[in-house]
Protein backbone atom coordinates (compact mmCIF):
# COMPACT_ATOMS: atom_id res chain seq x y z
CA UNK A 1 0.00 0.00 0.00
CA UNK A 2 2.82 2.42 0.89
CA UNK A 3 4.60 1.54 -2.36
CA UNK A 4 1.46 2.38 -4.36
CA UNK A 5 1.11 5.68 -2.51
CA UNK A 6 4.74 6.56 -3.31
CA UNK A 7 4.17 5.72 -6.97
CA UNK A 8 0.72 7.20 -7.55
CA UNK A 9 0.78 10.02 -4.97
CA UNK A 10 2.94 12.30 -7.13
CA UNK A 11 0.60 11.67 -10.09
CA UNK A 12 -2.44 12.72 -8.06
CA UNK A 13 -0.71 15.73 -6.52
CA UNK A 14 0.59 16.96 -9.89
CA UNK A 15 -2.78 16.42 -11.58
CA UNK A 16 -4.35 18.34 -8.70
CA UNK A 17 -1.93 21.23 -9.20
CA UNK A 18 -2.76 21.36 -12.91
CA UNK A 19 -6.47 21.42 -12.02
CA UNK A 20 -5.89 24.13 -9.38
CA UNK A 21 -4.10 26.46 -11.80
CA UNK A 22 -6.64 25.75 -14.55
CA UNK A 23 -9.38 26.82 -12.18
CA UNK A 24 -7.93 30.34 -11.68
CA UNK A 25 -9.92 32.86 -13.77
CA UNK A 26 -7.93 35.09 -16.13
CA UNK A 27 -4.60 33.53 -15.15
CA UNK A 28 -1.80 35.79 -16.39
CA UNK A 29 1.66 36.67 -15.13
CA UNK A 30 1.40 40.33 -16.10
CA UNK A 31 4.73 40.10 -17.92
CA UNK A 32 5.25 41.10 -21.52
CA UNK A 33 6.27 37.51 -22.28
CA UNK A 34 3.12 36.07 -20.67
CA UNK A 35 1.94 34.17 -23.76
CA UNK A 36 5.22 32.33 -24.30
CA UNK A 37 5.63 31.64 -20.57
CA UNK A 38 2.19 30.03 -20.42
CA UNK A 39 2.98 27.81 -23.41
CA UNK A 40 6.29 26.74 -21.87
CA UNK A 41 4.40 25.98 -18.66
CA UNK A 42 2.02 23.73 -20.63
CA UNK A 43 4.96 21.76 -22.02
CA UNK A 44 6.63 21.50 -18.61
CA UNK A 45 3.52 20.45 -16.69
CA UNK A 46 2.70 17.63 -19.11
CA UNK A 47 6.33 16.51 -19.31
CA UNK A 48 6.25 16.11 -15.51
CA UNK A 49 2.81 14.44 -15.51
CA UNK A 50 4.02 11.92 -18.10
CA UNK A 51 7.18 11.29 -16.06
CA UNK A 52 5.12 10.60 -12.92
CA UNK A 53 2.67 8.39 -14.84
CA UNK A 54 5.49 6.42 -16.47
CA UNK A 55 7.13 5.90 -13.08
CA UNK A 56 3.83 4.80 -11.50
CA UNK A 57 2.95 2.37 -14.28
CA UNK A 58 6.46 0.96 -14.38
CA UNK A 59 6.60 0.41 -10.63
CA UNK A 60 3.12 -0.92 -9.99
CA UNK A 61 1.94 -2.89 -13.00
CA UNK A 62 3.59 -5.73 -14.87
CA UNK A 63 3.24 -4.88 -18.56
CA UNK A 64 5.17 -5.16 -21.76
CA UNK A 65 7.26 -2.26 -23.03
CA UNK A 66 4.72 -1.19 -25.67
CA UNK A 67 2.00 -0.73 -23.06
CA UNK A 68 4.43 0.95 -20.69
CA UNK A 69 5.02 3.57 -23.37
CA UNK A 70 1.41 3.90 -24.54
CA UNK A 71 -0.58 3.99 -21.27
CA UNK A 72 1.16 6.94 -19.58
CA UNK A 73 1.11 8.93 -22.82
CA UNK A 74 -2.56 8.19 -23.45
CA UNK A 75 -3.55 9.04 -19.88
CA UNK A 76 -1.58 12.29 -19.96
CA UNK A 77 -3.20 13.23 -23.27
CA UNK A 78 -6.68 12.42 -21.93
CA UNK A 79 -5.95 14.56 -18.90
CA UNK A 80 -4.85 17.42 -21.17
CA UNK A 81 -8.14 17.15 -23.08
CA UNK A 82 -10.18 17.03 -19.87
CA UNK A 83 -8.24 20.02 -18.51
CA UNK A 84 -9.12 22.10 -21.55
CA UNK A 85 -12.75 21.03 -21.27
CA UNK A 86 -12.68 22.05 -17.59
CA UNK A 87 -11.37 25.50 -18.56
CA UNK A 88 -14.45 26.01 -20.73
CA UNK A 89 -16.41 26.42 -17.47
CA UNK A 90 -13.94 28.81 -15.77
CA UNK A 91 -14.54 32.56 -16.15
CA UNK A 92 -11.85 34.21 -18.24
CA UNK A 93 -10.52 30.87 -19.52
CA UNK A 94 -11.27 29.05 -22.74
CA UNK A 95 -11.06 25.59 -24.23
CA UNK A 96 -8.26 25.35 -26.80
CA UNK A 97 -7.25 22.46 -29.02
CA UNK A 98 -3.97 24.33 -29.59
CA UNK A 99 -3.18 24.03 -25.88
CA UNK A 100 -3.78 20.26 -26.04
CA UNK A 101 -1.30 20.13 -28.91
CA UNK A 102 1.21 22.13 -26.86
CA UNK A 103 0.61 19.81 -23.88
CA UNK A 104 1.37 16.87 -26.15
CA UNK A 105 4.77 18.39 -26.91
CA UNK A 106 5.64 17.84 -23.24
CA UNK A 107 4.54 14.21 -23.55
CA UNK A 108 6.63 13.67 -26.70
CA UNK A 109 9.67 15.43 -25.20
CA UNK A 110 9.51 13.07 -22.21
CA UNK A 111 9.62 10.02 -24.47
CA UNK A 112 12.31 11.54 -26.67
CA UNK A 113 14.47 12.08 -23.58
CA UNK A 114 13.68 8.57 -22.37
CA UNK A 115 14.78 7.08 -25.70
CA UNK A 116 17.88 9.29 -25.73
CA UNK A 117 18.81 8.19 -22.20
CA UNK A 118 18.23 4.51 -23.02
CA UNK A 119 21.56 2.81 -22.82
CA UNK A 120 22.94 5.52 -20.56
CA UNK A 121 23.45 4.90 -16.84
CA UNK A 122 20.43 7.04 -15.92
CA UNK A 123 17.06 5.30 -15.32
CA UNK A 124 13.66 6.21 -13.91
CA UNK A 125 12.90 4.46 -10.65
Amino acid sequence: MLKQLKLWGPVLIWAGLIFFFSNIPDLESGLKEDFILRKIAHIFEYFILTLFLFRAFKGSLAMNLDRLYIYPAALALLYAISDEFHQFFVDGRYCSLNDVMIDSIGIVVFYAMLIFMKGKTCSIK
